[in-house]
C-alpha cells in the first residue's frame, strides 16, 4: 500500500486507518508509527499504533507507546495488557501483582486474577496463589478456567493429588475435556503412578481419532513410562496459558482481531506454545492476511507433533493467496513424510480434486481409505468425494460404487443423494429412482437452489416439463447467477412453448459465463432453436408425457 507523495500526517492517518480497517497489520504499524512521529501524544493513534504491533506479535514494539500511553493518564485496556505481559516476560511478579491489586494495571477480570496467581507462585508464594485461583473462581463468573489454574499450579508445585482432585471433578465443577486439559490430566496420573486411567481417559475422549501427539502420549503410558509433567513447565508458561485460556474463550464470541492479541500475547510469553501459534495463523487467516498466516505456521517445528496441522493450515493459506500450485506441494511433501495420517490425504485429494486433478484426487483418496481401521459414519465424505472424481474422470462404475457407499454410511444425506441422482438424470437411466433421490434431498435442503435444480431437471428429463418449469423457476429465485440454472430453465420454457422466455434466460445465461461447452451449445440454441440442436446431437425429441405417464 504505497502512500501518495507529499501526503505527510493526513496521508499517513489515512493510510493507516485503511490498513486498520484491512486487518492489515503490517501497513498499519507502519503508518500509525509514522503518523505518530507527526502528533506523537494523539491517544488514537497510539491505541491504533499498539494493537497493530500486537497484532503483528510485536510486543516489545508496542510497549514504548503503551507505556507512554499510560505515563500521559490514559485509560486503555490494550495499553496495561502490552504492560502486564512485559512484566511477566520480564519476570517481574510483583510489579505485576501490585498493579493489579491497586488497579493500575487492569486488563479485564479473569486475566487479572489468573495472572495474578500465577505471579504470586512466581514470587514463591503458594498459599497467596491458591486464594487468588479461589478468587477467581468465586468472582469471575468462569468457574472452569479457574479450576483449570489452579490445578495446573498444583501439579507444577508438585502436588499431583490435589491437581487430579480437581481434573477429575471432585473438587468442584467437572472440567470440560480440551485436548490441553487432558494431557496436562494424563500427565497428573501417570505421576501418581495410573497410566491405565491415563490412557482410559485420552481414548475415551478421542477413540481412533487421536492426533500424532496424544497417539505418542498413550504409547509411552502403555510401556509404563511414568510420564513427566510438561503442560506447564514453569510460572512464565502458566501465565501464557492464562491469555491462551482467554483467547480459546473469546474465539467464535469476539472480533477475531480482538482474539488475536491474546493469542499473541501467549505466544510472546511461551514462543513454544504451538497452539497458541496455531490459534494466531488460523485467526489471521480468517481476516485475509494469508501471508502472515503463513508465516504463523512456519513456526511450529517440523518435530512437534503438530507440524501436521500446521502444514495443512499453511496449504490451506496458500490456497486464499492465490497460490494453489504451492499448496498442493506442500501436501505432497507432509504426505511423504506423514504417509500413515489419513487426514493428510484427504486433505490432498481435496486441493487435487479443487484443482481439477481428477486422477490423482482418487489416488490420494484411496490411500486415506486404505488407512482406515474399522467404518465410521463420518467417512461418507471421503467416498463421496472420490466418487465425484471417478465421475469426472468418466469412470462411472466406480464412481456409482463409491457414492452408494457414501450413501451406505450416511442414509439419507442430501449431497450424495442429490449427485448420484443428478447424474442418473445426466445418463438417462434410472429416473425413477433418481427422482426419488433428489426429491428426498430436496426435503432435507429445501432452499438449496443446486439441489431444486436437480429436481426440475429430472421432471424435465422425464418429460414432465410444466412440473419442470415450477423447479427450475424456483431454483433461478435461489441462484439467479448461475449459467446452468437459467440454461435449464429456459430449456425448460422451450419445452412447454415458452420460446420468448426460453431465448431471455439462455442469453442471461451466456451473460454468467458458462463453461465453453456449454456456451457454445447455448449460442447454437439461440440460433436455431432447442428442437434443431436435439436431432444435430441425435438425441430424442421433446416430447411430453401424458396422464397415463
Amino acid at each position: 500500500m504505497a502512500q501518495a507523495p507529499g501526503a505527510g500526517f493526513a496521508g499517513a492517518y489515512l493510510a493507516a486507518r485503511q490498513a486498520s480497517f484491512a486487518s492489515d497489520y503490517k501497513a498499519a504499524a507502519d503508518y500509525y508509527t509514522r503518523a505518530l512521529s507527526r502528533d506523537r501524544g494523539n491517544p488514537m493513534l497510539q491505541e491504533s499504533a499498539v494493537l497493530a504491533f500486537v497484532g503483528l506479535g510485536k510486543i516489545d514494539s508496542a510497549a514504548p507507546i503503551a507505556r507512554q500511553m499510560r505515563a500521559d493518564g490514559l485509560k486503555s485496556q490494550m495499553a496495561n495488557l502490552v504492560v502486564m505481559g512485559q512484566k511477566l516476560k520480564d519476570g517481574d511478579y510483583a510489579g505485576a501483582v501490585e498493579g493489579i491489586d491497586n488497579g493500575d494495571l487492569p486488563v479485564g477480570p479473569l486475566v487479572d486474577g489468573l495472572a495474578k496467581g500465577w505471579a504470586l507462585m512466581g514470587e514463591g508464594q503458594a498459599d497467596q496463589a491458591m486464594e487468588a485461583f479461589d478468587q477467581a473462581i468465586e468472582t469471575t463468573g468462569l468457574a472452569a478456567f479457574g479450576l483449570y489454574h489452579k490445578a495446573l499450579a498444583l501439579a507444577l508445585a508438585g502436588d499431583f493429588e490435589a491437581a487430579e482432585t480437581i481434573f477429575s471433578g471432585e473438587g468442584g465443577a467437572p472440567l470440560r475435556l480440551t485436548r490441553r486439559g487432558a494431557f496436562a490430566h494424563a500427565e497428573v496420573l501417570s505421576q501418581l503412578g495410573r497410566n491405565d486411567d491415563a490412557v482410559q481417559l485420552i481414548e475415551a475422549g478421542w477413540g481412533q481419532d487421536m492426533d500424532p501427539g496424544l497417539a505418542l502420549l498413550v504409547d509411552r503410558l502403555k510401556a509404563g513410562e511414568r510420564v513427566p509433567f510438561t503442560q506447564v513447565r514453569n510460572v512464565q508458561d502458566g501465565e501464557a496459558e492464562v491469555f491462551y485460556t482467554v483467547a480459546g474463550a473469546l474465539q467464535g464470541e469476539a472480533a477475531d482481531s480482538y482474539t488475536l492479541l491474546y493469542a499473541r500475547m501467549a505466544e510472546y510469553l511461551n514462543p513454544g506454545h504451538v497452539d497458541a501459534i496455531l490459534l494466531s495463523a488460523r485467526l489471521l487467516e480468517t481476516q485475509g492476511q494469508f501471508d502472515l498466516a503463513i508465516d504463523a505456521y512456519d513456526q511450529v517445528p517440523a518435530d512437534d507433533p503438530g507440524f501436521y496441522v500446521a502444514q495443512i493450515g499453511r496449504a490451506a493459506a496458500l490456497r486464499d493467496a492465490g497460490q494453489s500450485d504451492k499448496a498442493i506441494e506442500v501436501l505432497q511433501e507432509l504426505a511423504t513424510t506423514h504417509p500413515d495420517m489419513s487426514v493428510v490425504q484427504i486433505t490432498l485429494g481435496d486441493n487435487l480434486r479443487r484443482d481439477e486433478r481428477f486422477a490423482e484426487a482418487a489416488s490420494a483418496y484411496d490411500k486415506a481409505i486404505a488407512l482406515f481401521t474399522e467404518e465410521s459414519p463420518s467417512q461418507w465424505v471421503v467416498y463421496y468425494a472420490r466418487g465425484i472424481s471417478h465421475e469426472r474422470e468418466k469412470q462411472w462404475d466406480l464412481a456409482e460404487a463409491d457414492l452408494r457407499k457414501a450413501l451406505e454410511l450416511n442414509p439419507g444425506q442430501p449431497q450424495v443423494l442429490n449427485y448420484l441422482g443428478y447424474s442418473y438424470v445426466e445418463k438417462d437411466e434410472n429416473l425413477d429412482q433418481a427422482l426419488d433421490m433428489i426429491e428426498q434431498a430436496v426435503e432435507a435442503e429445501p432452499d438449496s437452489g443446486y439441489i431444486t435444480d436437480s429436481l426440475g431437471w429430472a421432471f424435465y428429463r422425464m418429460g414432465r416439463y410444466p412440473e419442470a418449469v415450477d423447479q427450475l423457476e424456483r431454483a433461478a429465485e435461489l441462484m439467479a447467477t448461475d449459467p446452468v440454472v437459467n440454461d435449464h430453465l429456459g430449456d425448460a420454457y422451450w419445452a412447454v412453448g415458452r420460446k420468448v422466455e426460453a431465448q431471455f434466460q439462455w442469453r442471461r445465461a451466456m451473460s454468467f459465463d458458462p463453461e465453453p461447452e456449454e456456451a457454445d451449445r447455448i449460442r447454437r440454441k439461440l440460433q436455431v432453436g432447442l428442437d434443431v440442436v436435439l436431432e444435430e446431437e441425435g438425441a430424442e425429441p421433446l416430447s411430453m408425457v401424458n396422464d397415463d405417464g
